[in-house]
């Protein structure tokens, strides 16, 4: 019998539907860069540094008519041949005791179909609740908000973290994604060795515009938690496919406190801020109506599907699949500053 340890699993289990298929895979790093194509579009050294994965046609601009993620990408940092969309999130810094900034490492996050193997990068789900309508090319959407200093401005149900205290992925810490002691805030405790974010996306369409000006009035929640979302309201009456990032932040290569700063959170996001302002960004890019199919025909996991016609392709494709930086600068190693405003230099 398959072990149910993962946190889709513990979400579907408590939600009494333990035998909906979802997908959920693995997605590399495409590459860490200071671009925003949604928020900055054009800008080379935006505000704060991210990490992208997915299609390799990723760019500064990707309008959204002009830019086919599907026609112009040749390969995907992700599990599936279909998926070219492009996701991307803020990257997380640990602040030395000397003031040094260095990223923190990634890791996959295990499940019942054994660790999901990503070379930094994040874990994605598309879990339907229902009959969904997949999105439609040029959609994109935003959750979260890189500027938000207040927890209480945030959604535990829909954007959190949790402190993990094995070094084990596969040893499964809680229960259902975004609940419990899960918190908005990332945890800065020395007896984490993980800490595993989530963002939660919302699954309730208008129907009409593939974007808004912030990137999210088009779209709205219902309800919280990974559960495929509820009913959705008039104003927004599609319902999607409820798209979610797990990412696993392996803090337990900083597990000495007298490194620590001594005032101040040792760890932190891109932005210079805590879990309050952590977002994720989405760009859709399948494949003709692959996703759509993948919806119906209850596609599972991160397996072949050829009811669906979707193909997995082994971590050694998938990590190869790399785009250069277009803002070029050190991010790796330790830096005497986080990214932001003037390029990045070595520590």
């Amino acid at each position: 019998m398959v072990q149910w340890t993962s946190l889709a699993a513990a979400a579907l289990l408590a939600n009494g539907a333990a035998a909906q298929n979802m997908l959920r895979f693995a997605c590399s790093q495409l590459v860490v860069d200071r671009v925003d194509p949604l928020v900055n579009p054009g800008v080379r050294y935006t505000p704060h540094l991210h990490q992208i994965v997915g299609g390799n046609s990723f760019n500064l601009t990707m309008e959204p008519v002009a830019h086919d993620l599907a026609e112009k990408s040749t390969c995907t940092s992700c599990s599936f041949v279909q998926d070219l969309s492009n996701y991307w999130t803020a990257v997380m810094f640990f602040k030395a005791k000397n003031g040094s900034y260095t990223r923190v490492p990634q890791t996959g996050n295990g499940g019942p179909q054994g660790t999901l193997v990503n070379k930094g990068g994040l874990d994605i789900y598309y879990i339907p609740s229902g009959k969904v309508t997949a999105f439609k090319p040029g959609f994109r959407m935003i959750a979260g908000n890189a500027g938000n200093t207040e927890d209480s401005k945030v959604s535990k149900g829909n954007i959190c973290h949790r402190c993990w205290t094995a070094t084990n992925e596969n040893t499964f810490i809680g229960g259902a994604p975004c609940s419990g002691s899960d918190t908005v805030a990332i945890p800065n405790d020395i007896k984490c060795k993980m800490i595993r974010q989530t963002i939660i996306f919302p699954t309730c369409w208008d129907g009409k515009n593939l974007d808004s000006p912030d990137h999210k009035s088009h779209v709205t929640y219902s309800g919280s938690g990974a559960s495929g979302g509820g009913n959705c309201p008039s104003t927004h009456p599609v319902k999607l496919p409820q798209v979610m990032y797990e990412l696993m932040w392996n803090v337990s290569t900083f597990s000495d406190k007298s490194i620590w700063p001594d005032s101040g959170p040792a760890f932190t996001y891109s932005m210079n801020l805590g879990g309050s302002a952590a977002h994720g960004d989405y760009v859709f890019g399948w494949k003709g109506d692959s996703l759509q199919k993948a919806m119906d025909k209850n596609c599972n996991l991160n397996k072949d599907c050829p009811a669906a016609g979707l193909t997995y392709q082994p971590p050694e494709k998938y990590n190869n699949c790399n785009v250069k930086q277009q803002a070029p600068e050190a991010v790796d190693g330790w830096l005497k500053a986080m990214p932001m405003g003037e390029m990045a230099i070595k520590a």
